[in-house]
């Protein structure tokens, strides 16, 4: 089990999932605008507050990121008891759920 790895891969997914959200958000609010359903003037509104979400969400998974890499700088300072006895919480964590 690589720690360091799998929370990577966690933060990773949620900066691509928000990307996607993103994208896939603006497409429709666009497809609204060329319908006539929205105007050009709500359409850029509403694409401003989906870039200052976006840039949000950025924020905090770079902040989770970091703070990740903190809890990673700690854990490999561990002692090997130590790592062992965080293992065995892990496992008693997940067995509970």
């Amino acid at each position: 089990m690589n720690l360091s790895e799998d929370l990577k891969k966690v933060v990773l997914a949620g900066i691509g999932a928000a990307a996607v959200t993103f994208e896939k958000s603006k497409d429709i609010v666009d497809s609204l605008v060329e319908r006539g359903e929205l105007t050009v003037a709500q359409g850029k509104v509403i694409n401003e507050e989906l870039k200052r979400k976006a840039a949000e969400k950025e924020d905090a998974d770079t902040a989770a990121k970091t703070s990740g890499s903190s809890i990673l700088d700690e854990i490999e300072n561990l002692t090997p008891e130590q790592r062992a006895a965080l293992k065995a919480k892990l496992e008693h964590l997940d067995a509970n759920q």
